[in-house]
């Protein structure tokens, strides 16, 4: 599997681009979101991938974040979702965004983006439930100790047990300085609460 690419950017026709890694260039499709942080041709980027290979194609597909690459993951798992379907909502919306609607509930932001209707959407909202981390980008902006905090909480809960939107939303009540054992405990005693 090709993980990422860190190369010269000598293409752009959206949503494609081309990026000549020493001497080889690689087609890849990205998500409008991250065309438009590319810099101008001639510069060199680096781009997380996924390389999908199907009966008529190997194609790869380019994202300027990890969580916008675990966010099309999560959503061609999706049945009814292929590698294209996901790069359009991709497109749409972002991965905060894509989260808060999951987290909501919400088919009607959902049916707004370009070939989603109301089926696929609410598929969408059915299957992505408990597995999109609605945590992601909220602690990504906070300071780098608590996100790290935050998500070593998070991944503990996960092994615990808890799926993820629980785990999320216990970590969420919790303070901005909490340390990893305590957020834990606290995060526990919640859950005994309910």
């Amino acid at each position: 599997m090709i993980a990422q690419l860190t190369g010269v950017l000598i293409e752009k026709n959206p949503p494609q681009i081309v990026l000549d890694v020493h001497g080889v260039g690689y087609e890849v499709e990205v998500p409008m979101s991250t065309f438009y942080n590319l810099p101008e041709l001639g510069q060199s980027i680096k781009l997380l991938t996924q390389f999908v290979v199907r009966e008529d194609a190997q194609l790869l597909y380019g994202f300027g974040s990890n969580h916008e690459r675990m966010a099309f993951r999560q959503l061609v798992k999706v049945s009814g979702i292929g590698a294209k379907s996901a790069l359009v909502i991709l497109s749409g919306l972002s991965v905060d965004e894509l989260g808060h609607a999951i987290q909501s509930q919400d088919t009607a932001l959902l049916t707004r983006i370009p070939g989603i209707g109301k089926k696929t959407a609410e598929r969408m909202l059915l299957e992505l439930r408990d597995k999109f981390n609605f945590t992601s980008s909220a602690t990504s902006a906070a300071g780098s100790t608590q996100a790290g905090h935050t998500s070593d909480i998070l991944n503990a809960l996960v092994a615990l047990g808890y799926n993820e939107r629980e785990a999320g939303l216990a970590v969420k009540g919790l303070a901005k300085d909490i340390s990893v054992s305590e957020g834990i405990k606290l995060a526990l005693k919640s859950f005994s609460k309910n």
